[in-house]
């Protein structure tokens, strides 16, 4: 049987992969991934937490509320990248003090 243990071992290799890759990369749309990764290793443990918790649908509530908020991030994000990409023809972060105004 399937326990809340395994879905926080789940989440925390989520959280660690996501750390990973927002620490290691230099492609925006890879930090974005990384930062998606952060979000839903989070959303797992609401979910498990609403699960195996009181039975409510609060961390479930949570959750959707958490993917609404990281689509809005995503949005807002690519925006700001594919303006990026158009003045210096790089999606390098390291390029990213063009964009101070």
């Amino acid at each position: 049987m399937i326990g809340l243990s395994h879905y926080l071992i789940v989440s925390a290799a989520l959280l660690s992969l996501g750390i990973l890759g927002l620490l290691t990369r230099r492609n925006a749309v890879n930090v974005l991934m990384s930062i998606e990764l952060i979000l839903n290793s989070a959303n797992v443990n609401l979910v498990a937490f609403s699960r195996f918790g009181a039975g409510n649908l609060d961390g479930q509530v949570f959750a959707v509320f958490v993917i609404v908020v990281a689509a809005a991030e995503v949005a807002v994000a690519l925006a700001i990248v594919l303006t990026m990409y158009r003045l210096r023809r790089t999606p390098n972060l390291d390029d990213a003090d063009i964009l101070r105004g």
